[in-house]
C-alpha cells in the first residue's frame, strides 16, 4: 500500500469540548469533490494537535483521499 500525501486544506481552533471552528479553502479540495445521487460531497479529516501551531491552531483540515479497492469478480455467471 502506497503512502498518500495529505492535501492540508484549513485549520482552526478547538473552542470546547464539543466545538470547533475551522477555515477552510475550497481551492485545496476541489479536484477531490465526488458526486453521488446528483449531490456533492467532500470527505475531510479533522485533527487535533496535541499543541498549538505557531498560529495557535490546534486543529488541522486535511482531503481524505482513501479509495477502496475496487475488486473485480473473475467468476462467470
Amino acid at each position: 500500500m502506497q503512502k498518500q500525501t495529505k492535501i492540508y486544506c484549513g485549520s482552526g481552533k478547538k473552542k470546547s469540548d464539543t466545538w470547533l471552528q475551522i477555515t477552510i479553502n475550497p481551492e485545496k479540495f476541489k479536484d477531490h469533490i465526488k458526486e453521488y445521487n446528483g449531490s456533492k460531497f467532500i470527505k475531510l479529516n479533522i485533527n487535533l494537535l496535541n499543541e498549538p501551531d505557531k498560529f495557535g491552531k490546534d486543529v488541522q483540515v486535511s482531503v481524505d483521499t482513501f479509495e477502496p479497492k475496487k475488486v473485480e469478480n473473475d467468476l462467470p455467471f
